[in-house]
């Protein structure tokens, strides 16, 4: 069965959506489509940031990071480890990208008024790197907070640690929650602590990964349009 954005892919038995009280999203890949490609721009600094940090040619920093991201969660967390690197000088070298991809969406910034709920962004990436991407979107002010890697103490999703953190950070009940994803496999976590989890579908292998798991609730393709039909009267 194919999810479409009229019809979902729901699996198990899940609460009415309507009840939610807290909504948690993702932002990469999620609030704006997949196509815009903007972690192609970040991959590429990660890149360059290893060049100039540790000296290195292209190929022997690209494997560096590739390596690193597979071993630490993220290739800052290994910079860190085993550099000494400076996670606010990375995360600044690294999101120094172009948003012009980025269009706004006002049916999304309509959507998210009608919806039920607070709203709340929690990213592997930084807050000012998801300043820029709802800025770009229109739909900074729905939001409540961003909750980001440094927030996490630099512990990516899906290390379990970094979900009891933002829940205490931001006194979320999961039970009522809903969390919304592109990377199947960060959807774990979420599920286990009782949130409702929704994965926008991806191409990519990485994000596909664990998708056809228990923990996936509802597979979504067009997140503007599915929120459109939640938050129909």
């Amino acid at each position: 069965m194919e999810a479409t954005p009229d019809n979902p892919l729901t699996r198990g038995s899940t609460r009415p959506l309507r009840e939610t009280e807290t909504w948690v999203f993702d932002l990469d890949n999620t609030l704006y489509p997949e196509t815009c490609r903007l972690f192609d721009q970040v991959d590429k600094n990660i890149t360059r940031f290893i060049m100039q940090f540790l000296s290195l040619e292209w190929d022997e920093a690209y494997g560096l990071q590739k390596g690193y991201f597979r071993q630490y969660g993220t290739t800052m967390n290994g910079l860190m480890n085993l550099h000494g690197a400076d996670p606010h000088e990375f995360l600044e070298f690294v999101h120094d990208i172009d948003l012009s991809p980025v269009d706004k969406n006002p049916r999304l910034d309509t959507v998210l008024a009608k919806l039920p709920g607070r709203k709340i962004i929690f990213t592997n990436g930084s807050v000012a790197h998801a300043e820029g991407v709802m800025g770009a979107l229109g739909v900074a002010h729905h939001f409540e907070a961003i909750f980001d890697i440094v927030a996490s103490d630099y512990r990516p999703k899906p290390n379990r640690n970094a979900y009891d953190k933002f829940v205490a950070d931001h006194n979320v009940d999961p039970n009522r929650a809903v969390m919304v994803e592109d990377m199947a496999r960060n959807l774990a976590p979420a599920h286990e602590m009782g949130m409702t989890c929704v994965w926008i579908t991806s191409d990519n292998d990485w994000a596909k990964a664990g998708h056809d798991g228990d923990h996936v609730h509802y597979v979504v393709d067009d997140l503007t349009k599915w929120l459109e039909t939640l938050a129909e009267p």
